[in-house]
């Protein structure tokens, strides 16, 4: 067995349930117990609203819910972590349901958990850590607000109108809300569930408001007869797992679209997974382990008609808070899920769409936090200026197009920041002892530069021009001890500067090279010519030294001087 293969079966087998996760299993299971009937019973209505918001149905969430929550619980990199149907999923879900059909979704999700697993075993996880925090708040405003604005049809009681824009069908249901007549009860049920929402998680904020608000108002709908639209039948059972909805030759069509889902899956989970590490005392997750487990639950879920999935920072958050100490919480929340569907699936048909729609209405809003979103503003103009970009994009296009315009900006403002760090000054000549008139000789024929910061790309424009500008003297010595990097740009900048100067008949002198630097100057003929010349020295006293001598040798010292 060659090498690559016994690493390769070395890195799978790190990437399965350990005897670790049974020992934590065993230290407080009374209370993950708890913890995750307290998660299940928060998870349902959001299980429910956004199955139906991404256009398959209820049972499509709630079968998300059963089938990934267990998978993603069991393989996850996370102990704390709690998986199923999440808004930001639906947001890209939608698009795809319209073009290509429930089909065409179950086949993305089955695409997107094979990419997910892939990029566990080549190790991708632990890049997710670079995304800038101004990047995340922006796609997750972005994100509340397309959720927001998915359910306005629902809360207006409305047929959905045609549209790709979430903002251009909004709008369009609310001229339909007045054109037809104002559906008040729809209205009056979505705008309850919010306020019992809102204002139960400021008094009580542990108290699951959110199955309270769709218990009372899918009581209220029953005993007053409210004509409203309701979820409808729901099966008993998870269906037979099944390939059936698998159509090869769409595949080309649909990778587009599942690359899209896998990259969402992977920067939500790992960062619900950072967030919960922040909230916990004592756990870390291992981010290629919890991209694994989020590529077998989405590779799973399809089979059964599930939507895909992702780990969600608001369930993740309750379990936390609730106690849940290890992923017995998080699957214990997965089968009380199925039980629920056993035992209660004919109630839960009868819930009106329009409260579910208030559940999601209410957990945009709160998915908004406003004390961060200040501070970031506060923070730097270039933060605010990349959060506000990375949510108009999500709202405009799609949250992959967002995340990778705000990294994109990030980047270049991030490299715009370090290029102005980079300084060169002009520096006092140290001469030492010298006598006052030779010493301002050697500081009218002499000039020393320092330069400070990475010499790369985007700074060498700018350091080749303040360079150009050196008046005409006899000697520059450019000390590098503070450059902190050198690149192929930086690199070639420097030896036309360097050329430059010897042009004007200026000798240039180099000081204080780095050994790391030294490869990429040598790579361009730059400290091979200078060291035959005898002009590089390892700090600038030797330069000063052998300027001196220069001055010296083509007499522009006075003779009296050389002689002392």
């Amino acid at each position: 067995m060659s090498a690559a293969v016994r690493a390769l079966g070395a890195r799978l087998v790190g990437l399965l349930p350990a005897r670790a996760d049974l020992d934590a299993v065993r230290r407080q299971p009374r209370r993950d117990l708890v913890a995750g009937v307290t998660v299940a019973i928060v998870a349902l209505p959001l299980a429910l609203g956004f199955g139906v918001s991404s256009g398959l149905g209820a049972a499509a969430g709630l079968a998300t819910a059963v089938v990934a929550g267990a998978l993603a619980a069991v393989f996850g990199g996370s102990n704390l972590q709690v998986s199923g149907p999440t808004g930001a999923m639906t947001v890209v879900l939608v698009p795809i349901v319209a073009a290509h059909g429930p089909g065409g979704v179950l086949t993305v999700g089955l695409l997107a958990g094979l990419l997910l697993m892939g990029l566990a075993v080549v190790g991708a996880g632990r890049y997710v850590r670079y995304v800038p925090a101004p990047v995340v708040e922006g796609f997750t405003v972005g994100i509340a607000a397309v959720i927001f604005l998915q359910q306005v049809p629902a809360a207006l009681g409305v047929p959905t109108p045609e549209g790709d824009r979430v903002a251009v069908v909004a709008a369009r249901a609310a001229v339909e809300f007045v054109r037809l007549g104002p559906h008040w009860v729809a209205l009056a049920l979505a705008v309850g569930v919010v306020a019992v929402m809102l204002a139960g998680a400021r008094w009580r904020p542990t108290v699951p408001f959110s199955l309270l608000a769709i218990v009372a108002a899918t009581l209220v709908a029953e005993a007053v007869r409210l004509d409203v639209p309701r979820i409808g039948a729901l099966p008993s059972t998870l269906p037979a797992p099944s390939l059936a909805f698998l159509d090869v030759s769409a595949i080309p069509a649909l990778a587009g679209s599942a690359l899209a889902v896998a990259a969402l899956a992977a920067l939500e989970s790992l960062l619900s997974a950072t967030v919960a590490d922040g909230m916990s005392v004592g756990q870390r997750h291992d981010p290629d382990r919890e991209l694994f487990g989020q590529g077998v639950a989405n590779v799973a879920a399809p089979m059964f008609g599930g939507v895909p999935a992702t780990a969600a920072i608001a369930r993740t958050a309750v379990n936390v808070r609730s106690g849940a100490g290890s992923r017995l919480a998080a699957l214990t929340h997965a089968l009380v899920l199925a039980a629920i569907m056993v035992a209660v699936a004919p109630l839960v048909a009868r819930i009106p769409i329009a409260a579910l729609a208030g559940v999601l209405l209410a957990t945009a809003i709160r998915m908004i936090e406003v004390g961060s979103l200040c501070a970031l503003a506060r923070a730097t103009r270039s933060d605010a200026a990349i959060m506000v970009l990375t949510a108009l994009i999500t709202l405009t296009f799609d949250l992959v197009t967002a995340v990778l315009a705000g990294l994109a900006a990030a980047v270049v403002l991030a490299v715009r920041k370090i290029a102005r760090s980079v300084r060169v000054d002009q520096v006092p000549l140290d001469t030492g002892d010298h006598r006052a008139e030779e010493a301002a000789l050697l500081a009218e024929h002499i000039v020393a530069y320092r330069l400070d910061g990475p010499l790369f790309f985007a700074a060498a424009h700018r350091f080749l021009l303040e360079l150009s500008e050196v008046a005409d003297v006899r000697v520059v010595i450019l000390r590098m001890s503070r450059v902190s990097a050198i690149d192929g740009t930086g690199a070639l900048v420097l030896r036309d500067a360097i050329e430059r100067l010897e042009h004007r008949g200026i000798v240039v002198h180099l000081s204080g090279i780095r050994p790391e630097h030294r490869r990429t100057l040598a790579a361009l003929g730059i400290l091979e010519r200078l060291t035959a010349a005898g002009r590089v020295f390892p700090d600038t006293p030797a330069a000063i030294v052998a300027a001196r001598a220069l001055l010296h040798h083509v007499g522009v010292l006075p003779a009296e001087t050389r002689a002392g």
